[in-house]
């Protein structure tokens, strides 16, 4: 059993040492150096990402704000929400906030997330990416386009686990004021 674990790990780290050269070298003049640990932060950003949008039109969705740092930021448009209740606030959920009412119960509805960008800097990252939401309002009817939009994020490591610091939604094609990846 040793043998094989240990097979399996030798294997694993080949192919991780694989991709770290492939995306160092095969990647265009702007790419981020990549060593395993920037690959696994990666990856823990993007499952973020995804596990956060995949909350939305959930019915027992997790509390949006466990996915932020406490001091973090949502920019939604020119509404700014700021810490953990402004954010709750953002959703509809801060303490003494009367709930918003349910949406209508739809046969599908899904948030895809497409290009994602991500960049680490150590304990810091950004992200950028395309988010569209689609629905199916009864079974058999065509799907719907309600929104696209673009996301730009900043991250940070807060006991070990990223968490969102600042996330800017907003359509077009201009950069935020003083994006930096």
């Amino acid at each position: 059993m040793k043998a094989i674990v240990n097979r399996f790990g030798r294997t694993l780290l080949g192919a991780l040492s694989v991709t770290c050269l492939t995306l160092t070298i095969g990647t265009g003049a702007r790419a981020q150096e990549v060593s395993a640990a920037t690959l696994v932060d990666r990856l823990q950003i993007q499952d973020l990402i995804t596990r956060y949008y995949n909350n939305f039109g959930r019915e027992n969705a997790e509390n949006f704000a466990d996915f932020y740092a406490d001091d973090a930021e949502l920019i939604l448009g020119e509404r700014h929400f700021k810490g953990r209740d402004g954010i709750m606030e953002a959703f509809g959920r801060a303490p003494g906030q009367t709930p918003r009412p349910p949406p209508p119960p739809r046969y599908s509805f899904i948030v895809a997330v497409d290009n994602p960008l991500i960049v680490v800097h150590g304990d810091t990252a950004t992200a950028q990416l395309v988010y569209t939401e689609y629905v199916i309002e009864k079974q058999g009817e065509p799907v719907k386009v309600i929104t696209q939009g673009k996301e730009y994020s900043t991250f940070v490591k807060v006991d070990g686990h990223w968490r969102y610091k600042t996330r800017q939604i907003r359509g077009g094609t201009e950069l935020p004021d003083g994006w930096k990846e």
